[in-house]
């Protein structure tokens, strides 16, 4: 049964036919055989039905005329009417004693082994059929009829092999005909099969046809449905995250403002004082200049921790330079870092023109995908490229892609997808886009992102490369 779960429907049918097929020419070999058996009980019993009565006329011959009496009994009188190869005829008398026989020749052609084995332990070839013989009421012996066993086994294989290949002929006939006809019945399959391949890979405007069976087409019905259920969805969902988005970046927005303005301020004053300190301190009570300088070093500290969450907040030159420009300090920013992994960014064309929804979503997922490389890959090269691409349906798309030679790979993503992975897919969704991952050569991950091509103006062309 296992192996038959990777044959397709229309073959699993045909097979299912020829076992039938198969059954039936099985049965049918057993009728022909008991049939044969019985025919050929019934074809001695008449002959020896004829041998008997010839040898009653000889007895009422040999009981008026004297020559009679010394030709009884003569079998050859009544052979050449009834003998057929391998059948024999015999008379015998009250006590049972064979007073005379007479056979035809054996057939020529034989039984295979098989067959004639079988036959053998079924019935009983060469068993003879009797019929009594009286002469004026008293027992005069008997006429016996019986065939050589060989000759009948051959003639039951003649008959039954004639018959079996016609049968097997129509039957191989049958199974090929169920075949085409069922080929043809779910040729709709595949378009169904196509259909949900294009669904499993988001393309939820997917449809299927009308069919004429009944079944195809409540599968038809119930698939379409799905589908329109999926992208309705689906749509909502990309509509609802447009707008958690859009409130979470407000939210990060007035944060960074809060933050800057409360803050930051309280930063600023708790350094100037610390000065002021520091000031006084050297001319009055020097004891406290090392006290005051670690106060301007610890303040110094926190405003520029305050500076690095503020842009990873929202990156004040996002509304002021542009994507491109941005993406350029994101990576400039951490290269200055000083760490192991060097970053580079290519841009194939200008991105200035860029809806502000689709620049601010862009450059968090960049943000996000360069510091798993940086942090969790353990990647000594990262490379951001933003570049338009033809889709497969002559479409443009914007792909972002970010290339490193880290340990990460496939089979790690889909054991257990951190939480920025989860934010980059959201983001990627209520833009409508394509998330997907690929293997590095010879090593690390490809994360790839496409998004449809809003409207733009292509007029600019730039190239920019920081590493």
């Amino acid at each position: 049964m296992p192996l038959l779960t990777k044959i397709d429907l229309k073959l699993r049918l045909a097979l299912r036919v020829a076992a039938l097929s198969a059954f039936c020419l099985v049965a049918a070999f057993a009728f022909l055989l008991f049939d044969g058996d019985r025919t050929a009980r019934a074809q001695l019993r008449a002959v020896a039905e004829v041998v008997a009565k010839d040898l009653t006329l000889q007895l009422g011959q040999a009981h008026w005329v004297r020559p009679a009496r010394d030709a009884f009994p003569d079998l050859q009188r009544i052979a050449a009417s009834v003998m057929s190869p391998g059948l024999c005829i015999s008379y015998r008398d009250e006590a049972g004693e064979v007073r005379q026989s007479f056979c035809g020749g054996s057939a020529s052609q034989k039984a295979p082994a098989p067959f004639d084995w079988l036959c053998r332990r079924l019935f009983d070839p060469g068993a003879e059929i009797s019929q009594p013989i009286s002469f004026e009421g008293r027992p005069m012996g008997a006429a016996g009829a019986a065939f050589e066993p060989s000759s009948q086994i051959a003639a039951m294989w003649r008959e039954t092999t004639r018959f079996l290949a016609l049968m097997a002929a129509t039957m191989s006939v049958l199974c090929l005909l169920v075949y085409a006809a069922l080929a043809r019945a779910l040729r709709p399959t595949r378009m169904i099969q196509t259909g949900l391949e294009r669904l499993a890979a988001g393309d939820l405007a997917a449809r299927l046809p009308a069919f004429d069976l009944a079944e195809l087409s409540a599968i038809r019905a119930v698939f379409n449905g799905l589908a329109e259920k999926l992208e309705t969805t689906l749509a909502e969902r990309r509509e609802l995250t447009r707008r958690l988005i859009v409130v979470q970046d407000e939210e990060r927005r007035r944060l960074a403002r809060d933050l800057h303005d409360e803050f930051g301020q309280c930063l600023a004053a708790i350094g100037a004082v610390a000065a002021s300190i520091g000031q006084t301190a050297r001319a009055e009570c020097p004891a406290l200049v090392p006290e005051s300088d670690s106060i301007a070093r610890t303040t110094a500290h926190m405003m520029e921790s305050l500076r690095s969450a503020l842009t990873r907040l929202r990156p004040p030159e996002l509304d002021e330079i542009g994507l491109t420009a941005s993406l350029d300090r994101l990576v400039a920013g951490w290269n200055r870092r000083g760490g192991a992994t060097r970053f580079a960014f290519v841009a194939t064309e200008s991105l200035d023109e860029l809806p502000p929804f689709l620049c601010a979503n862009l450059y968090r997922v960049a943000q996000e995908a360069m510091t798993n490389a940086a942090k969790h890959a353990g990647a000594r090269n990262v490379e951001l490229r933003l570049a338009w691409r033809q889709t497969e349906g002559g479409a443009t798309a914007l792909e972002m892609s970010v290339t490193d030679d880290g340990g990460a790979d496939l089979d790690s993503l889909s054991a257990g997808p951190g939480l920025g992975l989860v934010g980059i897919r959201e983001r990627v969704a209520a833009l409508d886009g394509r998330l997907t991952f690929e293997p590095g050569a010879p090593t690390g991950l490809i994360l790839r992102v496409s998004i449809p091509a809003p409207a733009r103006d292509p007029t600019a062309s730039r190239v920019g490369s920081v590493s």
